[in-house]
């Protein structure tokens, strides 16, 4: 074999041991011992090359900017713009990223000195996440939402995440019937729910009453597909409060 094994490699190495090793088990103990600990050796192999292939693995992130009173804004990495002229209501397209920690800077558009964030953000191999632009430009803070992109098949998946600063406790609801999510308070992201794919009307309720303060008529959930709904604008503001739906 090539220098360049991998965990497929050592498994299938392993898997011709432990056959030979089979063979051998009546007819010649020695042979068998041998062939055994041979399949043991690159079991062990395997299993070491599969937690370094998993410490490598890139994660991804994407940028969501929320800032309601923000101009447009890019977004540097370790000194490099990534994103360029990202708007409030708009995420940016996954970028990959070895694991590892991060300097994230972000200026208004076409401003590269004076920043309105700066932030250290560590990435973890595999993990997929949104990184949300929330508050006002100059109280600005960066969180990191984990996404789980993964569905069963033919299924649906769906979480609501609350970025409205001047918004209280909020419950989601189908309409005129029970609520699905309860109490949802601001910076806070609900856990998944995995659904049927369907097409629902569902309403955003004060927490605890039947106010309704944002009707989500015809929500339509595709198979396959994991979905964030963010809420985000301000309740007494411009811009208006209103939800944005992200597929993970």
């Amino acid at each position: 074999m090539s220098g360049n094994r991998n965990h497929t490699d050592y498994l299938q190495r392993a898997a011709m041991y432990d056959l030979l090793a089979h063979n051998f088990k009546y007819s010649n103990p020695n042979l068998h011992m041998h062939y055994y600990l041979k399949h043991l050796k690159y079991m062990n192999k395997a299993m070491i090359m599969r937690n370094i292939q998993q410490s490598q693995a890139e994660g991804r992130v994407r940028f969501l900017h929320t800032s309601p009173d923000s101009p447009d804004i890019d977004i540097y990495i370790n000194g490099q713009m990534q994103v360029k002229r990202l708007p409030f209501r708009v995420a940016s397209n996954y970028l990959a990223l070895k694991p590892g920690k991060y300097h994230i800077d972000i200026y208004p558009t076409g401003n590269s000195i004076d920043s309105v964030l700066n932030k250290r953000i560590t990435i973890e191999p595999g993990k997929s996440y949104t990184l949300a632009a929330i508050d006002s430009v100059k109280k600005m803070r960066l969180l990191p939402y984990l996404t789980q992109p993964e569905v069963p098949p033919n299924e649906s998946k769906i979480r609501f995440l609350h970025l409205s600063s001047d918004t209280g406790a909020l419950d989601i609801a189908v309409k005129d019937r029970d609520v699905v999510f309860p109490n949802i308070s601001y910076k806070q992201a609900t856990d998944y729910l995995g659904i049927m794919p369907m097409t629902v009307d569902l309403e955003v309720r004060e927490a605890g009453t039947k106010n309704v303060v944002l009707p989500l008529p015809k929500a339509q959930f595709r198979p396959n597909e994991t979905y964030t709904i963010v809420l985000i604008g301000l309740s007494k503001g411009d811009p208006a409060f209103q939800a944005m739906v992200l597929k993970d």
